[in-house]
């Protein structure tokens, strides 16, 4: 499970950064990765990295400014002609499926794979395998919306230790033990699996914001987060001019991290008023508040480590 930071730029693209677009790469877990909005040249900053477009099966779109949108119709178009032929399913705000059947019928582009676009709302779950997708509207100024990805618990390891000191020797009887509730052994010992599986992996969440102002009032859907990724378009100074143009600063992210008793903080959607230069200090704004925190920057990468 990592997070590719495509775009970390608010509004326009700077020379260091591109406009919004993350990748979630979940290779081992679904073979699959997801998008989350895609910014003008989204796909053109795809080609700087591993990701192949054919394994993305799901975008989610936060909310329909240009500078997250633009640069999909082009990737829709292109993965045609990359080996993409399974279904692609687009989630996003009210108007997401206006906008990319009206570019595809205007543009004459025929796709060779099944696309299915679904508009979401406040408080949705999403099922996605051994996922979840919870949906939570923000304050924008347009419909907005964050997205909390919840990885389903797994199952504890066998206690080989334990089971070898009842004598039952390594064997098809370990698979059955995991399988099954119960299970007789060929000496007449009854075996319950509750006895010989040690505690349930929990299952990492990350909680990726798309823009909004006051972000305190979201603690509880950024809670317990492993990873939170958060818009801090502005430098601390500038909360009234944040909460004008709906949009957060770096400590306010800070603080919602802290808050929400997150373990990291990823802050992005910089404004491109802010130049490469001007990173340390950004961050050294947050880490004030939450330590763990770190600044995205473009083809950046963050593993999500399981507790």
């Amino acid at each position: 499970m990592e997070l590719v930071f495509l775009g970390t730029s608010a509004g326009v693209p700077s020379k260091e950064r591109n406009v919004s677009s993350i990748a979630l790469k979940l290779l081992e877990e679904q073979n699959s990765i997801w998008l989350f909005d895609c910014g003008e040249a989204t796909q053109h900053q795809i080609l700087h990295t591993s990701i192949k477009p054919r394994k993305i099966n799901n975008i989610f779109i936060t909310h329909m400014h240009g500078d997250h949108i633009f640069g999909l119709p082009g990737l829709l178009s292109s993965r045609s002609f990359q080996g993409g032929d399974d279904l692609l399913t687009i989630h996003g705000p009210p108007g997401i499926k206006e906008f990319v059947e009206t570019n595809l019928r205007a543009s004459g582009t025929h796709l060779t794979y099944p696309l299915s676009i679904q508009e979401v709302e406040k408080g949705q779950s999403i099922s996605k395998g051994s996922f979840t997708v919870e949906v939570e509207k923000l304050d924008h100024g347009i419909p907005c919306f964050g997205y909390r990805v919840k990885e389903a618990d797994k199952p504890g390891e066998l206690l080989v230790a334990k089971l070898m000191e009842r004598g039952i020797m390594p064997g098809p009887i370990y698979k059955k033990i995991k399988e099954n509730d119960s299970v007789e052994t060929h000496d007449g010992q009854l075996l319950k699996r509750e006895d010989f599986i040690g505690k349930k992996k929990k299952g990492r969440v990350v909680t990726i914001f798309g823009d909004t102002r006051l972000p305190e009032k979201f603690q509880e859907f950024a809670k317990n987060s492993d990873v939170l990724v958060h818009e801090a378009t502005f430098e601390h100074s500038k909360e009234e001019t944040a909460k004008q143009y709906f949009h957060s600063t770096t400590t306010q992210a800070a603080r919602l991290a802290k808050q929400s008793n997150s373990r990291k903080l990823i802050i992005t959607h910089i404004s491109s008023r802010y130049q490469a230069e001007d990173d340390n200090w950004l961050l050294e704004e947050a880490r004030k508040i939450f330590p763990d925190t770190e600044i995205a920057t473009d083809l950046s990468h963050i593993k999500i480590e399981a507790l």
